[in-house]
Parts: structure tokens; C-alpha cells; sequence
């Protein structure tokens, strides 16, 4: 039996961050996560300029999670208590889409009164921040990231399926007028859909005084169809970006830190590169992941992942709770193995499990 003060895993690494899902339900269909047609999945198993707009399209059938099989805020805040307590102290709420879960300001304020919680915050698409961004504020929330990987309305479109583009760049300004700072806005580069948008979305950064993370395309998509040719390296977004932009490198005192950071030397905000497939950072990294049906996973691409449901509904004490954690995170992976002969894409994709 593994007891310890706190999360540590059998390679010395230290759980500091928990990536809560509160739903699986998205209301974008991103074409690197969840494609909602049979043809968008196909996006990546066809050269990008033979690509045609079949008619009809398909619809991948999707199949969610019961309400009944999702935590409650109850237990979501018990388990934070209890993740608090043995060292967590970072907190992080996704989705799929986290809006879309009703009452989560609610959740936000529980969370906020926990001792030990020294940072609350939340990723989120931004289509329903501009509905709910005062309330999550009000009720305690630190900081919000935004998903934007175009500044085009049509390309917006293309890879979110959705006309939402009005909506994003209205909530960046909303996060701004509420004080939620450090605002960090993310992008996945992906080689002929959105690349020749880089050097723009950076100026957009530092027009609006941003956080911005380019990423790299990982394996992560329900339509399977990930091919590592589409990936853009960081190395290459690093080029393109000093190119363009006078950039200071940023030294963080954060070993866990997945993002290398430059900020803009003539102006505000900086730009970040997470670059997880050519470039991995797992030796450092101290971040758990909570589904939203109460599955613990240690890793991104874990192909486990460990039931605390029962725990929590089956009336398991709190030490119980804890020893589980504990044993949970000595199992945690040394690395991924994206890009090795032995890769194999996990079954829940990126949109259950959250980011």
C-alpha cells in the first residue's frame, strides 16, 4: 500500500493539477475532435486540396453519457477536498463544452470556499461565456482559457462546424473587462486547414495583451483519422513566429509547465508553443484528469483508467478515497509513446476527457 503526504508516482513526479470533466457534451464539432460528419473525418485521410463538400453528409452517431452517470457538484466537490488534502492545488474545469453543464457557477463557488484551491480556472469554447461570464466571476472563478484556432469566419466555421467566430472574440473581451487574468487563448495547428493563420493570430495576441498557446495536432480525435504529416511542429511555429515578431523568451520557475513562452518585446501578451508530439514534456508533468462519470486518468493517452464512482456513491470513507488516489497516481505513466511503432490512440477521445 502506497501512503504518502502526498500524490506522487513511481517516478518521482508530484501531483500539483486536476483537469475536472464536468460533461462530455460539446456544442462545437472541431474537425480535430469531434467531426460531426462521416466527410469531416475524412478531412484528414484525404489530401487537403482534393477535399470536396459531399452532399448529404453522414452524421457520426454519438452516444453521451447519462445525466445519472455524470458526478454531481456534490461529489466533484468532495473529491476536490479530498485531492486538496493531499497536495493538489491547481483546478481546472472542462468539458467537452463546461457550459453547457447548467448551475456551474454554483460549482465554481464551491470549489472557491475549499482552503488549499490557490488557483480556479476554466477552459471553455467561449460561445456561452458572454451569457456567463459575470456569474462565474462573481462566484469565484481566477482565470478562463478560450479555444481559437481562426480569426477567418469562414475557416472558423470549416473547423469548428459552427458560426461562432462574433461570439469567441466577444468573450476574450468580456474575460478582459472582468479581470480574469492571465487570459490564455489556445490553437491547434493543424498543416493546411489553419497554418497560414499563425503569424495573425499571434498579432491578435499582442494586440489584446493575450496568453496565447499554439499546440500541436495530437491523436485525440473521435474520426481516428489523425496522421502525424499534419502535425506542425513547434520548432517550425517558433520560426515563423521569431520571423515575424520581436520575441523575449520567458523563464518560468514552473518545471510542470507544458508551454515554452515568449512574450512580445515592443508590446503586451506572449505567445507559448505546446508541442507534445515533437517535443514531450512528461518527465515534469503533475497533472491528473477527473471524467465526468468519475474516472481518474494520469495521462492524456492513458489506456486505464481508474472507477472512484463507486467509491464516492458506495459510501467509501474519505481515507479510503485518498488511499485509492494514492495507489492511482504510483501508476502513473512514465511518457506517451505518440509516434512509436507501439502508439495506440485511447477509446475516449478528447472531448470526454477534457483538457
Amino acid at each position: 500500500m502506497i501512503r504518502s503526504n502526498f500524490l506522487s508516482d513511481s517516478h518521482g513526479r508530484v501531483m500539483r493539477d486536476l483537469r475536472i470533466s464536468v460533461t462530455d457534451r460539446c456544442n462545437f464539432r472541431c474537425l480535430y475532435c469531434l467531426p460531426e460528419t462521416e466527410e469531416a473525418a475524412d478531412f484528414y485521410r484525404v489530401k487537403l486540396d482534393t477535399l470536396k463538400n459531399p452532399s448529404p453528409a453522414t452524421p457520426i452517431a454519438r452516444e453521451w453519457k447519462p445525466r445519472t452517470h455524470l458526478l454531481t457538484f456534490e461529489e466533484i466537490e468532495r473529491l476536490v477536498r479530498l485531492a486538496v488534502e493531499l497536495g493538489i492545488d491547481k483546478i481546472r474545469l472542462t468539458g467537452g463544452e463546461p457550459l453547457l453543464r447548467q448551475g456551474l457557477e454554483s460549482l465554481v463557488a464551491r470549489l472557491g470556499l475549499i482552503p488549499g484551491v490557490t488557483d480556479l480556472a476554466m477552459t471553455t469554447n467561449g460561445f456561452l461565456f458572454p451569457q456567463k461570464g459575470h456569474a462565474l466571476r462573481q462566484a469565484g472563478l481566477h482565470r478562463v482559457s478560450f479555444s481559437l484556432d481562426s480569426l477567418d469566419p469562414a475557416n472558423f466555421k470549416k473547423i469548428t462546424g459552427r458560426d461562432g467566430l462574433r461570439s469567441v472574440l466577444a468573450s476574450v473581451d468580456l474575460a478582459r473587462e472582468l479581470g480574469l487574468r492571465p487570459i490564455k487563448v489556445n490553437a491547434v495547428v493543424i498543416r493546411g486547414l489553419n497554418d497560414h493563420e499563425i503569424e495573425a493570430l499571434a498579432g491578435f495576441a499582442r494586440q489584446k495583451e493575450l496568453s496565447f498557446r499554439f499546440i500541436e495536432f495530437m491523436p485525440l480525435d473521435s474520426g481516428r483519422a489523425w496522421q502525424k504529416e499534419l502535425v506542425v511542429p513547434g520548432r517550425e511555429i517558433l520560426r515563423r513566429l521569431q520571423a515575424r515578431f520581436d520575441l523575449r523568451p520567458v523563464q518560468s520557475p514552473n518545471l510542470a509547465e507544458t508551454a515554452k513562452r515568449w512574450s512580445f518585446a515592443d508590446g503586451g501578451g506572449e505567445v507559448g508553443i505546446i508541442a507534445p508530439v515533437s517535443e514531450p514534456f512528461c518527465g515534469h508533468c503533475n497533472r491528473l484528469r477527473l471524467t465526468a462519470d468519475g474516472k481518474i486518468r494520469t495521462c492524456l493517452f492513458s489506456l486505464t483508467e481508474h472507477d472512484l464512482r463507486p467509491l464516492l456513491r458506495g459510501g467509501g470513507s474519505d481515507e479510503a478515497i485518498k488511499e485509492r488516489l494514492r495507489e492511482i497516481v504510483w501508476q502513473k505513466e512514465e511518457r506517451h509513446h505518440i509516434g512509436e511503432p507501439d502508439f495506440v490512440q485511447p477509446e475516449r477521445t478528447m472531448s470526454c476527457i477534457g483538457g
